[in-house]
């Protein structure tokens, strides 16, 4: 595993990614666990960690984006209004909606943060999220640095299946990608910033349309805006060669 960063007002223990599960007598910890040696994973991680090093530039501003699949979960009875004398009553039994996808984009320097949701996750979606942001915010700014794990559905030519070819080398042309290793997405800040919104607007919650989910985040990404909530990232290029020094290939 390794250790990287969280939102400040985050709680929790592990990087992103660990998952304890208690059993009779024994104790199992889920980790994301990098391959042996292998001078691949180390220089993909090199440059994203040398990335979030570089002092922030709002001319050319480094954007980390993350998705996660949803289940939308509906309610099949009314729920019973809390009272002075007891919580919100909620029936055991719920109804499955569905599943929908939210898109998480990151600007940690400048306490930036974008969750929005679709039904799906596919090249035309993604695509279509980068180039809604690049026409709002980064509208004013010729180059973004968008740093995003190795899913076949992050690639330029996801631009050249959703947009006309003159319009999605226009986006491509403004982006520098940068690709976390594989075995390695606990390196990605908006990876951290997806277990805050799960924690802090979804947990223990039961949405079931894709609509209030869009509300949902939208508002939580609105007050986190309003904080400028910082990212105490730890884990850099030093450190990684001394902690997980096991992954450079031997000389």
């Amino acid at each position: 595993g390794g250790t990287g960063g969280r939102g400040v007002d985050q709680p929790g223990n592990g990087p992103p990614g660990a998952k304890k599960n208690g059993m009779a007598g024994r104790k199992i910890e889920y980790w994301v666990i990098p391959p042996g040696a292998d001078g691949e994973f180390v220089a993909h991680r090199g440059e994203v960690l040398q990335t979030y090093e570089n002092a922030y530039d709002p001319a050319c501003p480094v954007v980390r984006m993350d998705e996660q699949p949803v289940q939308l979960i509906g309610e099949t009875r009314v729920p019973i209004p809390a009272t002075k004398e007891h919580p919100e009553r909620v029936d055991y039994e719920y109804e499955r909606k569905g599943t929908a996808s939210i898109f998480m984009f990151a600007e940690p320097l400048s306490g930036f943060r974008q969750a929005t949701a679709r039904p799906r996750r596919t090249k035309d979606d993604w695509a279509q999220e980068v180039a809604h942001l690049l026409d709002t915010r980064y509208a004013g700014v010729e180059r973004i640095t968008l740093v995003c794990d190795n899913l076949n559905t992050h690639t330029k030519g996801a631009f050249y299946e959703a947009f006309p070819p003159d319009k999605a080398r226009e986006y491509v042309r403004r982006i520098d990608f940068i690709y976390t290793p594989k075995h390695g997405s606990w390196l990605n800040v908006a990876e951290c910033e997806l277990s805050c919104l799960t924690s802090q607007c979804l947990k223990d919650r039961r949405i079931g349309d894709l609509a209030t989910l869009q509300a949902e985040i939208a508002a939580w990404s609105i007050r986190v805006n309003e904080k400028q909530r910082a990212v105490d990232w730890q884990f850099t290029i030093d450190k990684a060669r001394v902690k997980l020094k096991r992954l450079y290939p031997k000389i």
